[in-house]
């Protein structure tokens, strides 16, 4: 579960890394001098992350091991990866590389990365037995870092986006009768839904309850 919150993690630093450019150029990327100044919305999203999953250091040192959050190059090959192809992958692979085609696989990866970020996060919770009264604040405020992280400088993607890009990509598969997830679980799910919409989408407290 955590090399699934440290995978999600990879593809927003190295997106946002991209985008902070301003040129889709890949050789311009620097991603060391992209979290540089970051370094203290980095450590409290991390932070976040440990309290979450209740990881061990052990569990956190993946992180460094998996290396996304040390200088590095971003090839074309990697936004690929983290947008799934979902844009097209040209006959010429030299066109991976054009800026439009960068940019295009930046915004569909912005997406799927922070919504499996959130898939991560609450799998995570649940599996260490952090209720969502108690998690839902801390995934939030890990929301709202790694959506800066992933669009630097732009109004773009919010934690309320996420949620609700999550909530329809995610839940129906594993809430629909014939899920293999157990009662437990699905209820957990329920209640992280209903605190996200409440802390996310503004509602006033007590005005959403997950049906369990």
């Amino acid at each position: 579960m955590a090399r699934a919150v440290f995978a999600a993690l990879g593809g927003i630093v190295e997106i946002g890394t991209v985008r902070s450019t301003g040129t889709w150029l890949l050789p311009d990327v620097s991603v060391e001098a992209f979290l540089e100044p970051r370094q203290q919305d980095l450590g409290r999203l991390m932070e976040g992350v440990r309290v979450v999953g209740r990881f061990s250091g052990e569990v956190m040192a993946i992180a460094d091991e998996l290396g996304y959050l040390a200088d590095h190059e971003v090839p074309a090959a990697s936004l690929l990866l983290w947008s799934e192809g979902i844009a097209g992958v040209p006959e010429a692979p030299e066109r991976l590389e054009e800026p439009a085609l960068v940019r295009r696989m930046c915004r569909i990866g912005a997406d799927l990365q922070l919504t499996r970020l959130l898939q991560a996060l609450v799998t995570a919770a649940l599996a260490a037995g952090t209720e969502s009264g108690e998690g839902v604040a801390g995934i939030a405020e890990i929301l709202r870092v790694a959506c800066d992280l992933v669009d630097p400088g732009r109004a773009g993607i919010t934690p309320a986006d996420v949620h609700r890009i999550w909530r329809v990509a995610h839940l129906p598969a594993i809430l629909r009768t014939a899920s293999d997830a157990p009662d437990w679980g699905k209820a957990g799910y329920r209640a992280y839904d209903a605190e996200l919409e409440r802390l996310l989408q503004g509602e006033e407290p007590g005005a959403v309850r997950a049906c369990v």
